[in-house]
C-alpha cells in the first residue's frame, strides 16, 4: 500500500525536523515492524500510534534481501 510517511534520509537536520514523502508498505515482518520501498530501496519501518504515521528508516533500516514474515 502506497502511503506518506516520514522517511529518515529527507530529514531536515538544519531545523530538526522529520520530513514525509511517498513510500510503500510492503508487508508486516513483526510485531510492529514492516518492509517498506523507497525510491527503489527496501528498508524497515514502524507505525506511530501516537502521529498516526509511519517512520521509514532507509538509512540504517536497509534491507539486504525481502524479509519473510
Amino acid at each position: 500500500m502506497k502511503v506518506r510517511a516520514y522517511i529518515h534520509s529527507l530529514k531536515d537536520h538544519e531545523h530538526d525536523r522529520h520530513v514525509m514523502g511517498d513510500a510503500e508498505i510492503i508487508q508486516q515482518i513483526g510485531d510492529n515492524r514492516y518492509l517498506a520501498e523507497v525510491n527503489g530501496v527496501r528498508c524497515t519501518a514502524i507505525f506511530n500510534y501516537f502521529t498516526g504515521a509511519y517512520y521509514v528508516d532507509d538509512v540504517y533500516g536497509i534491507q539486504k534481501e525481502a524479509a519473510n514474515a
